[in-house]
């Protein structure tokens, strides 16, 4: 934490306690409605810090993250319900499972070489066998979805993630503030260094001593450890899964939006995309529904149209420009 706070200008660091107090006392001072919301933002910044390290920090454009997210949450979902394994046991299992299919993938990409779009290609690939395997897989549900049992005198079990929308809340916050933390540890360690090196340049990274496969393999294993943490949070706080849901491309696509609009590589960015991009999503679903609309790709075709005018106006991102003006910008290491 002291590195991140080291990284800001006094203003930055005023803003930032503000910020901090407000999401913190936040469920004393809005309805449910806004909490939830608050909730998906949170919860949509630390999906965005993990898919982060590994795109934003070592140059690895994984366009399937929707795999990881929803192994760890059939992983610990299965647990509870056909063992009565509890999460915070489950998790390690979510998280084995997510760092073994990311040493699959890694192994096949670098290996033989798979870079760039191929790579991204291939993480796609198994998102899709993962997504068709789940439907066809009656044990879990199959494409009817898989369903956690909820009982009213489980309501307070917070051990068994078993809460309301206030705990919940607050263990998204908890994670949002750890993936923040993480990350800023990362970058400023030596292992940070090394992913930006090869993000920059993987060749002369090779050629100072770096073991680029290595840490690719490391970075890979983090992102996909954090998002599988993340399915758990999403398996017992949404109670169900859907292979159709969790696995698809647009899962993916929402995950790497928050990071891409905020600032890729950035510490702030995935939170600042998180906070502009869930908001209007909801916003604009509420606009909708009061016209008595029915267009399923309208949030879509807004991300798109916001994504390009973004880029245009700031290739680097929301939070540097941002940061700029208000001047928040943190020091770069």
């Amino acid at each position: 934490m002291s590195d991140l706070l080291a990284a800001l200008p006094a203003r930055g660091k005023i803003a930032l306690a503000l910020v901090v107090a407000a999401l913190v006392s936040a469920p004393l001072l809005v309805d449910r409605y806004v909490l939830s919301i608050l909730l998906l933002a949170l919860f949509g910044a630390y999906l965005g810090q993990a898919w982060n390290i590994l795109m934003g920090f070592c140059g690895l454009l994984s366009l399937g993250h929707a795999l990881y997210l929803g192994l760890g949450a059939y992983a610990s979902a299965a647990l509870y319900v056909k063992f009565g394994i509890g999460p915070w046991a489950g998790a390690f299992a979510a998280i084995a499972l997510g760092v073994a299919a990311a040493a699959a993938i890694g192994w096949l990409g670098f290996r033989f070489r798979i870079e760039g779009v191929y790579f991204s290609l291939l993480t796609i690939a198994f998102a899709e066998f993962a997504r068709i395997g789940f439907d066809n897989l009656p044990w879990l549900g199959g494409a009817a979805g898989f369903f956690l049992p909820v009982r009213a005198e489980e309501a307070g079990h917070w051990h068994n993630l078993r809460g309301g929308p206030i705990f919940f809340y607050y263990l998204a916050l908890a994670m949002a503030a750890g993936a923040l933390v993480l990350s800023t540890t990362l970058r400023a360690s030596k292992l940070g260094h090394a992913f930006l090196a090869i993000r920059e340049d993987a060749q002369a990274a090779r050629a100072l001593g770096v073991n680029v496969t290595r840490v690719r393999f490391v970075a890979l294993f983090i992102s996909a450890a954090m998002t599988a943490l993340g399915g758990v949070f999403i398996a017992f706080w949404t109670n169900n899964l859907f292979p159709a849901q969790i696995f698809d491309m647009s899962r993916s696509i929402d995950i790497i939006l928050a990071p891409i609009i905020g600032g890729v590589g950035t510490l702030f960015g995935p939170i600042v995309g998180a906070f502009l991009l869930v908001p209007l999503g909801e916003a604009l679903t509420e606009a909708l529904r009061e016209f008595g609309l029915n267009a399923p790709g309208a949030k879509a075709l807004v991300y798109g149209f916001l994504l390009m005018g973004i880029i245009t106006a700031t290739p680097s991102g929301l939070w540097p420009w941002l940061a700029r003006k208000l001047g928040l910008m943190e020091k770069q290491p």
